[in-house]
C-alpha cells in the first residue's frame, strides 16, 4: 500500500513540475497579452475592489439600519 502511495504521490509531482515548466514557457496570449500590454489589468482590478468595497459597505449600512428599525420595534412593543 505505502509503494502505492509513493509512486502516486511521485506521478503528481512530475505532472506538477511538468505544468509549471509549460506554462512558464508560454507566452501570454489573447485576453491576457492586451491586459497586460496596455497596462489595464491594474485598472481592472482596482474598479472591482471599488465595487466590492461599494457593495460591503452598503451590506453594512443596510443592516445598522435594519438593526436601527428592528430596536425601535421592540421598544414600542415593550412599551405599549
Amino acid at each position: 500500500m505505502q509503494t502505492a502511495l509513493d509512486t502516486l504521490s511521485a506521478v503528481r509531482d512530475t505532472a506538477i513540475a511538468l505544468l509549471d515548466a509549460d506554462a512558464a514557457q508560454q507566452a501570454p496570449q489573447g485576453i491576457e497579452r492586451v491586459m497586460l500590454a496596455s497596462d489595464k489589468l491594474p485598472v481592472v482590478l482596482v474598479v472591482v475592489l471599488i465595487i466590492w468595497f461599494g457593495l460591503l459597505f452598503l451590506l453594512f449600512r443596510t443592516d445598522r439600519r435594519i438593526s436601527r428599525i428592528e430596536k425601535e420595534l421592540n421598544e414600542t412593543e415593550t412599551s405599549a
